[in-house]
């Protein structure tokens, strides 16, 4: 159902939120279900269905069916323009397109310090990273690490410290909070400039090819409040690309943790762990899909959470009109805010914030390119082999929803558990984030990885863009990734690029 008969920014409560969490330990196991969801019952022959289309492929000789279909009935097929991760699901009801554009102008639109004759725009800061949403996920791409010619906002640096092991074991950091702003509206100091300097250290396969890693340096320059915390913890995170988030929200909770194995019981090696989120909407523990180590457990939590953090906008979620502003920062919570009572005294109101979540739900999945090359075939072989499904689980069938043809029951290639991965000590930020810990990452789809450099411009992988080429991120695998990147490191030449050919197709 559209948006647009509503009234406008109109003041709506949400459920309250919880003052505090509960205690971890007091946490179920889970399940912890789907609430934002309608889960309708199977139908017959549902699971015959499914059963037939989720088996691993016995033939590596020629491409799946629908396999072309990265989003099933949802996917964009070509031609896809010069902007192929923002075009809108091709399942979307009509009656949801102008909404899905209006979305679409709100993420694309400059936010303006606070007071503005308009009221829907402004409310900038007092401290923030960017001013559109658009500017971190450009093309609605993954951003790329700013260089020495090169400032991008689409870096940024989490800051935590250690809190009470029994209720949480990370807090903001004391004087500048849970995120680093390196810009502020005029008035107010930004909180530092963040720098990234690289070392670059070779790595040998086995057949002497030498590949060149870069090792980030992060360094936090001019501190406008004095120094931060000994015991401060950092986590550098690279805006992700956008698409098709809605189709990740919809895989059923019971799918992702079916793979889920905290003591490698199969003994493979590979353990992947549900993280426990707090829900700010429903007041309660849900599984955690989104962010770098799956922080937020629904679209709209991590469309908020972002809103307030990287632009300083309060929301029906994120209620601080100061943003991240701390308690030390007196002159940064007194600031001019832009909360109206035409926007439920917030500043991005509850129908903004639903519009925002419709467009970034239902960003369509570009189709497959060349799925049935001899070349990517022997590379989709070799990604099986590898143990790369490990943790990439390649296909889901999602649940049959009412009231939502364009996430229901679709075959997705997604290539993602979901799931928390022990990735190493190379990748380790040694700040842990509700259930993941200073060395687990969630593991991101691979759908649109081959049109990064159309979209963004520059190729960055991983969690904090130090990979400028896939080969590169596979080297930086470790920990329950590390037999298949040995497996990786043993290929030739002809392997190798195979590989890679099946990754860009995706």
């Amino acid at each position: 159902m559209s948006l647009l008969p509503r009234l406008a920014f109109c003041s709506a409560s949400l459920c309250a939120l919880s003052a505090a969490a509960p205690l971890l330990a007091e946490t179920p196991a889970g399940p912890w279900g789907m609430p934002h969801l309608t889960v309708l019952p199977p139908q017959k022959g549902d699971s015959a269905k499914k059963a037939s289309v989720l088996g691993a492929p016995k033939d590596f000789t020629q491409a799946e069916t629908f396999e072309d279909r990265s989003a099933g009935a949802s996917t964009l097929m070509p031609p896809f323009g010069p902007a192929p991760f923002s075009h809108p699901s091709p399942k979307l009801p009509e009656d949801q397109r102008l909404d899905f554009t209006l979305g679409e102008a709100l993420f694309e639109k400059l936010w303006v310090v606070a007071p503005s004759s308009t009221i829907s725009s402004d409310g900038l800061g007092p401290l923030y990273n960017a001013r559109a949403c658009s500017a971190c996920h450009v093309n609605d791409g993954r951003a790329v690490p700013p260089s020495a010619d090169h400032e991008t906002p689409g870096l940024m640096l989490r800051l935590s410290v250690p809190g009470e092991v029994d209720k949480a074991p990370f807090v903001p950091e004391p004087t500048y909070g849970a995120q680093l702003q390196d810009r502020a509206i005029a008035g107010q100091p930004a909180e530092a400039k963040l720098r990234v300097t690289y070392s670059p250290f070779p790595v040998t396969l086995d057949d002497g090819t030498v590949v060149e890693l870069r090792a980030p340096l992060y360094e936090m320059r001019d501190l406008a409040h004095g120094a931060a915390s000994p015991d401060l913890m950092t986590s550098p995170r690279i805006a992700p690309q956008m698409i098709s988030l809605g189709l990740l929200e919809a895989i059923s909770e019971a799918d992702i943790l079916a793979k889920a194995d905290p003591e490698d019981a199969n003994g493979d090696g590979i353990s992947g762990r549900p993280n426990r989120v707090w829900s700010r909407e429903y007041d309660r523990w849900m599984l955690g899909r989104f962010g770098h180590k799956a922080g937020n457990p629904t679209v709209r939590q991590q469309s908020a959470d972002a809103a307030n953090g990287d632009i300083g906008l309060s929301n029906p979620l994120f209620q601080n009109a100061w943003g991240d502003c701390t308690e030390a920062q007196v002159d940064c919570r007194n600031a001019r805010d832009g909360n109206t009572p035409e926007q439920g005294n917030h500043e991005l109101g509850q129908i903004t914030l639903d519009l925002i979540t419709l467009y970034t739900a239902h960003l369509a999945v570009p189709a497959r390119r060349d799925e049935d090359s001899t070349q990517v075939l022997r590379g989709k072989a070799l990604f099986y082999s590898s143990g790369c499904t490990g943790c990439h689980t390649p296909k889901y069938v999602t649940p049959r929803l009412k009231n939502d043809p364009a996430r229901s029951f679709q075959l997705i290639w997604p290539y993602t558990d979901l799931l928390l991965h022990d990735m190493g000590p190379g990748l380790a930020d040694q700040r842990p984030e509700w259930q993941a810990d200073g060395q687990e990452w969630r593991t991101p789809p691979l759908w649109g990885l081959g049109l990064t450099k159309t979209v963004s411009g520059e190729t960055a992988f991983l969690h904090d863009g130090r990979a400028q080429t896939l080969l590169e991120a596979i080297l930086w695998h470790g920990g329950e990734a590390q037999s298949a990147r040995d497996s990786v490191r043993g290929m030739d030449a002809p392997d190798r690029d195979a590989l890679i050919a099946f990754l860009e197709s995706l």
